[in-house]
């Protein structure tokens, strides 16, 4: 795919998504009007919630109660395996999207993960918890999560109509957003009042309520063929490798790569805020959940507002990363609780209102046989720099201030949004000028 048909198919992508916004504004809102959409939304925030509250809570145990010697280590080395997964499993996700009926995969992810968090709750009320053990069921719902994220954004069209497409990607966005103010809001808080024991039940309660949710959606389509014996093999449309998906989509390809190196420093931020709290603020886990809730917030915010933000993805994108470089560095100077909590809700909302921007030209632009590979493998490139973003803060945060490494978040982000900002001066205008 060369430059100017994919900006032209960017000019009408936007076009259409202005139209469908005006007429969409006479009609009630998606999730009252389309219930299996609803239904599965709300399993998404279900679950998306319960990986959060984990990860906030356990990591906030891990730096608070259960290590003394490297918590910054040890913190890092748990968010790596939260986020080892969706990268390492790319090829089998995307598999397994593209063979298996989808409402069939979000439910089997969603009962997996149940029954992994109510084994650990058991496990630690009985008591004698190791930390291994906690990594284990994080590497477990982290694997389940893989499956269940790109499953349900390649499943949006066949819950919606196209005219909703947009509406249907800023509720999926929004999900995040939510999962990321709940799960701040209880994580932390669960585990001063109720340990592990407690969190890992509440996680269980809401799997197990997603799976059910996801089982009462309704499906437009059948799932994908198989292979079949008798058949002939012109019958099965021959899926391409992720490699071939991204190598015919390079304007795609370069935003990823962008986004990528953006990651290395912006997913620093879970690891840091708990170091933070501890070290700077002298806070406790009401702290913590303030911090994670304002990011939160101002991704939800974002996620809805994303839209509305005038430019081309890349450009709007670079200014979005040049803001976000900002908010996260100004902690490393001013460290009131108040202020640092404003800037984290102002990089919340960035990162969703890039995040929108971008999943909704993605849906245009990549052809309808590609999305299951494509978001499979969209996920594991994104989340590439997730685990080492982790390792190497968390390392770090146990020889360096927890200000330096705010500073260190916002000077790295620099590079991506100047790259991002290139990208977008090196791509023809639009047909109709820029929006």
């Amino acid at each position: 795919m060369t430059a100017a048909p994919v900006a032209a198919a960017v000019a009408v992508a936007e076009e259409e998504a202005e139209a469908r916004a005006a007429a969409g504004g006479r009609r009630a809102p998606l999730i009252l009007r389309n219930r299996a959409f609803a239904a599965v939304w709300l399993g998404q925030v279900l679950t998306q919630a319960a990986v959060r509250m984990f990860q906030v809570g356990v990591s906030w145990w891990i730096v608070a109660y259960a290590v003394r010697v490297a918590p910054g280590l040890a913190s890092g080395l748990f968010m790596a395996a939260c986020t080892l997964p969706a990268v390492a499993l790319a090829p089998v996700v995307a598999g397994a999207v593209a063979r298996f009926a989808h409402r069939s995969v979000l439910r089997t992810a969603a009962g997996l993960a149940g029954a992994a968090s109510c084994a650990l709750a058991l496990w630690a009320y009985g008591g004698g918890l190791p930390v291994a053990a906690v990594y284990a069921a994080a590497l477990g719902l982290a694997t389940c999560q893989a499956f269940f994220d790109p499953c349900l954004t390649t499943s949006v069209p066949e819950l919606v109509d196209d005219a909703d497409i947009e509406t249907a990607t800023g509720f999926e966005l929004s999900t995040q957003s939510l999962a990321g103010l709940g799960g701040a809001l209880l994580g932390a808080l669960t585990v001063d009042r109720a340990g592990v024991a407690g969190l890992a039940a509440g996680c269980a309660a809401a799997y197990l309520g997603a799976a059910l949710l996801v089982a009462s959606a309704r499906f437009r389509t059948a799932a994908a063929p198989t292979t079949c014996a008798s058949g002939p093999a012109a019958a099965v449309p021959q899926r391409r490798t992720l490699r071939r998906i991204l190598g015919e989509l390079p304007y795609v390809r370069r935003i990823l790569i962008c986004f990528t190196a953006a990651n290395l420093f912006t997913t620093a931020v879970f690891v840091v805020i708990p170091l933070y709290t501890r070290s700077v603020l002298l806070g406790g886990g009401g702290t913590v959940a303030l911090l994670e809730a304002s990011l939160g917030a101002g991704a939800l915010i974002g996620a809805f507002t994303g839209t509305r933000v005038p430019g081309r993805p890349t450009v709007a994108g670079a200014y979005c990363l040049g803001l976000m470089a900002l908010a996260l560095a100004l902690p490393g100077l001013v460290s009131h609780r108040l202020a640092v909590a404003g800037c984290l809700a102002v990089a919340g909302w960035c990162a969703g209102a890039v995040s929108v921007r971008f999943v909704a030209l993605f849906q245009r632009l990549v052809p309808t046989a590609d999305k299951p590979g494509f978001f499979a493998v969209m996920q594991a490139v994104l989340g590439a720099s997730l685990p080492v973003a982790s390792l190497v803060f968390g390392s770090a945060g146990d020889y360096l201030s927890p200000q330096t490494l705010c500073l260190v978040q916002g000077l790295g982000l620099v590079p991506a949004a100047w790259a991002l900002a290139l990208l977008g001066s090196r791509t023809p205008e639009p047909v109709g000028g820029e929006r």
